[in-house]
């Protein structure tokens, strides 16, 4: 199997560098589709050998499946600028390349955030799909929530190791992330057609806090851990007060 790598990018010179370092030996073709960044992302690409394609931005699936299209082969592994293969998951990435067995395969990210490995608080295991034949497979979900989806039938497997997701460097970037993702997903729903209620507002921000500290047992990533079920909670009802005011 070869196998290219899509990674989307915009101002991203503190992750990208890492991100191409760690698909060493693994990836066959690198592809950057880059939102027009304006620090130094594209020397940093370039200077790593990774081709390097600049499209305009129309939403996070919207630019992941163009960034597909650009890979040259069949087979991709996708990935953000913030994300990158541990030891174990190199090898076994690799172990896939001599011998596929499906048509996807899943792998679970672990987040770093503000210098601290998250194991809970709803954020691991994160099992995500970023290893599939680009044939059968593609972008999908509500922006900026996407999922690669698989045509009907398709087997999928799962791979050992952890894609290593270095998230927020600071609580304050996690607040402007989350207040930047709850209007993009509240248009998204406006265009579906789904409306806000008083008590979407009211008690799903305090059911999203009680599932990810008590029941997903964020109280044991410490301080972190509450400040994320916190952040989530205030998303969730940013997003549903955004959409209220959409009607």
């Amino acid at each position: 199997m070869h196998l290219s790598a899509v990674i989307i990018t915009y101002n991203e010179e503190r992750n990208i560098g890492r991100c191409i370092d760690a698909l060493a030996g693994v990836a066959d073709d690198v592809v950057v589709v880059d939102s027009f960044s304006s620090d130094s992302t594209e020397a940093i690409c370039r200077e790593k050998g990774a081709r390097f394609v600049q499209h305009p931005f129309s939403g996070h699936i919207e630019q992941k499946n163009y960034a597909l299209e650009q890979a040259l082969h069949p087979w991709v592994l996708s990935l953000d600028a913030d994300e990158a293969l541990s030891d174990t998951l190199h090898q076994s990435i690799l172990r896939v390349k001599t011998n596929p067995t499906a048509a996807g395969y899943t792998m679970n990210r672990r987040t770093n955030y503000c210098g601290q490995w998250i194991n809970h608080s709803g954020w691991y295991p994160d099992r995500k799909l970023r290893l599939f034949d680009r044939r059968i497979g593609h972008w999908a979900g509500t922006n900026p929530h996407d999922k690669v989806e698989m045509q009907p039938g398709k087997s999928i497997a799962h791979l050992a190791g952890d894609l290593l997701h270095y998230s927020y460097y600071t609580v304050e970037e996690h607040y402007e992330r989350a207040e930047k993702y709850a209007r993009i997903a509240a248009r998204a729903m406006r265009g579906q057609g789904k409306k806000a209620h008083w008590w979407n507002i009211a008690f799903n921000p305090a059911f999203k806090f009680v599932r990810n500290y008590f029941l997903r047992l964020g109280f044991l990533d410490g301080r972190a851990g509450w400040t994320i079920c916190r952040i989530a909670a205030l998303e969730t009802y940013w997003k549903y007060r955004e959409l209220a005011r959409l009607d």
